[in-house]
């Protein structure tokens, strides 16, 4: 007589166990990939944050160590006075003659131009121009270094300048430079940037390093470029002690 022997079931898992896993699988690899998107993502913008506020700290620190360093040298004349034109303001553009970092520079003082002008997208440039004070010509186009973009993404901007009065005070500020012989005691830049640029401009006072009055008086455009000329003989008209003496010698 047979005996049917009953065998305990094998363990395994059912088809729902499998699906079930597989969707707690997936589940977790999207959380993963999800994760891991929005770290890139946050890198990305913080790079993005970083370079933006660079590229304004970068902009300012060049304006101010141009501005600052502006030289009372003419590179202009009006033939009609015979004033010479040492400093241009006005609210969207000045023009003034200073030394170029070593970097960019072919050595020698360059007349240097900051402007802003509209671009194709509803805002405005920061320009910047320069060229070499010798062989200056307003009249002519181009300078030794092509125009480049100090900053971009602006609503609206303007330069201002101030000076000292007979009194010996500062005057309140001015978008509008109406002595080009001499230099400012001061300007300022104030710029207001899109809501797209995502940045904001802190509004700079850049003092000049030259002190004003006397020394800011302009050197006669026909001697700038005399060899062994002080800026205050050079106001007189009188060649410096050595060249005096270069020429008795001759």
């Amino acid at each position: 007589m047979r005996r049917w022997v009953s065998h305990p079931r094998s363990a395994g898992f059912t088809l729902l166990e499998v699906m079930l896993a597989l969707l707690l699988l997936a589940l977790l690899l999207a959380g993963t990939v999800g994760a891991v998107r929005t770290a890139v993502h946050a890198m990305r913008s913080g790079e993005l944050a970083v370079d933006r506020v660079s590229r304004v700290r970068v902009a300012q620190e060049f304006i101010r160590h141009q501005v600052s360093r502006i030289l009372p040298l003419a590179f202009a004349r009006d033939d009609s006075t015979g004033a010479n034109f040492v400093f241009d303001g006005k609210r969207d553009a000045m023009r003034f003659v200073a030394p170029m970092p070593g970097y960019l520079s072919k050595g020698g003082p360059y007349v240097q131009t900051l402007r802003l002008v509209g671009d194709r997208h509803g805002g405005r440039q920061l320009l910047f121009t320069a060229q070499m004070l010798n062989g200056y010509d307003d009249s002519l186009p181009g300078g030794d270094i092509e125009p480049a973009v100090l900053l971009d993404q602006i609503a609206d901007g303007r330069f201002e300048f101030r000076r000292i009065d007979e009194n010996g005070e500062l005057t309140d500020w001015s978008d509008q430079w109406d002595d080009p012989a001499v230099t400012p005691m001061m300007v300022r830049i104030v710029l207001r940037m899109l809501p797209a640029a995502r940045v904001a401009f802190p509004d700079m006072e850049i003092p000049l390093v030259l002190d004003a009055g006397a020394a800011r008086q302009s050197m006669p455009f026909g001697m700038r470029n005399m060899p062994g000329m002080r800026l205050d003989e050079a106001q007189r008209g009188q060649p410096a002690p050595h060249a005096r003496s270069d020429a008795r010698k001759q």
